[in-house]
């Protein structure tokens, strides 16, 4: 649950709709999916330029998995 909680700080703050953040975590053998969702017009806010803020994301979010021996991997969605 905290990666999930983790996520959903970080991306209530990069965007102009918070409200309008979402998380859905679907956990597999040993690893976690976590898809985001947002607003459509903050998909390039949480994605950035040539995607540098979503792998940022996803590194961050790979760093807390790996304390719990998972494998994390990050969707957005819009």
């Amino acid at each position: 649950m905290a990666m999930k909680e983790f996520v959903e700080y970080i991306a209530k703050r990069l965007v102009d709709h918070p409200d309008q953040v979402s998380l859905e975590q679907e956990e597999k053998e040993n690893s976690i999916v976590v898809r985001l969702k947002v607003d459509q017009q903050d998909v390039g806010k949480v994605i950035g330029r040539k995607g540098r803020t979503a792998q940022s994301l996803r590194t961050l979010l790979a760093a807390v998995a790996a304390k719990d021996g998972k494998r994390a991997i990050l969707e957005i969605a819009d």
